[in-house]
């Protein structure tokens, strides 16, 4: 099964599963992963068409972002269908919406597992993304992340939780209000090795807004960042990616700690701040990402 390995995948853009003009455009866009949405981006009436286009969509050469469905939770009548319709050679994997314990994981694997064997597909080649979108959810997130080896990722459904814990309609101060919940996220996903993709950002006319809730997304830990809009996508690129005064920092402290090595030391202060082996290995990952070697 493909990984989503973080440095290359550091933005989801959802895409409605029923609009040909965003589905054409989709193939091009800079996101590092597409989901084609059959869920909220779809009327319930529209969703049989929003089937059938997506799946022609997942049917085009290969070529530009990594191609997942949102699809439908297990708690409707869609799930099925939506599976049925786009289990097939192109697909990378689903966004499974409304997780709330890791049954829901495995049944739906099960699911997974039985069309790709009646399609003659590599079984297990067809990976998850889980969304977290309620209290429960959170509270098993360690256990869905755990959930099975299609697992890829853990997604914050920042909307649905508000609703379900009955918070306000505006974002205040950057999202306070989602701040445990993100954490809470991020850390089940770390446990199991996984990738942590934020919410959108819902104000798509606020810039600066946004670029807040990037950084503050990137500094709590999350690996990734979803949007609905092609125009947020640069900024989350840019900030989740090293910025050069980080990369040029990683390397003041590799060379530091490298030296006080062969100094027999084990830590070595840089720029006034103590360096031991888990801040060097920490500058090492970054300049890993940012495809260097000291």
């Amino acid at each position: 099964m493909p990984k989503l390995v973080p440095a290359q995948n550091r933005s989801f853009m959802f895409v409605p599963g029923n609009k040909p003009r965003f589905l054409e455009k989709a193939l091009g866009c800079d996101a590092h992963v597409v989901f084609f949405d059959l869920e909220d981006g779809v009327l319930p009436a529209e969703k049989p068409e929003g089937r059938r286009m997506t799946r022609e969509v997942l049917g085009a050469p290969a070529g530009g972002p990594r191609r997942y469905v949102r699809v439908n939770d297990r708690a409707t009548p869609w799930l099925k269908e939506d599976l049925e319709a786009v289990v097939q050679p192109g697909l990378e994997g689903i966004a499974l919406t409304k997780v709330a314990s890791a049954e829901d994981i495995h049944e739906t694997s099960q699911m997974l597992e039985q069309l790709e064997r009646d399609r003659r597909l590599e079984v297990g080649h067809t990976a998850i993304v889980a969304a977290i979108e309620s209290a429960r959810g959170l509270v098993n997130a360690v256990s869905i992340a755990d959930a099975g080896p299609r697992v890829v990722g853990l997604m914050f459904g920042a909307e649905d939780y508000a609703l379900d814990l009955n918070l306000g309609t505006s974002r205040v101060k950057e999202a306070a209000d989602l701040l445990y919940a993100r954490s809470a996220l991020v850390v089940a996903a770390t446990a199991a090795g996984i990738l942590s993709i934020d919410g959108v950002y819902p104000n798509l006319d606020d810039p600066e807004g946004l670029i807040a809730d990037t950084w503050q997304s990137r500094r709590l830990g999350f690996t990734s960042k979803s949007t609905f809009n092609p125009r947020q996508i640069d900024i989350i690129n840019d900030i989740y990616s090293p910025q050069p005064e980080e990369i040029e920092y990683a390397r003041q402290i590799a060379v530091g700690f490298r030296e006080a090595e062969a100094r027999g030391d084990a830590s070595v202060a840089v720029g006034g701040q103590l360096v031991d082996k888990p801040i060097v290995l920490r500058a090492l990952q970054l300049l890993e990402a940012a495809g260097e070697t000291i």
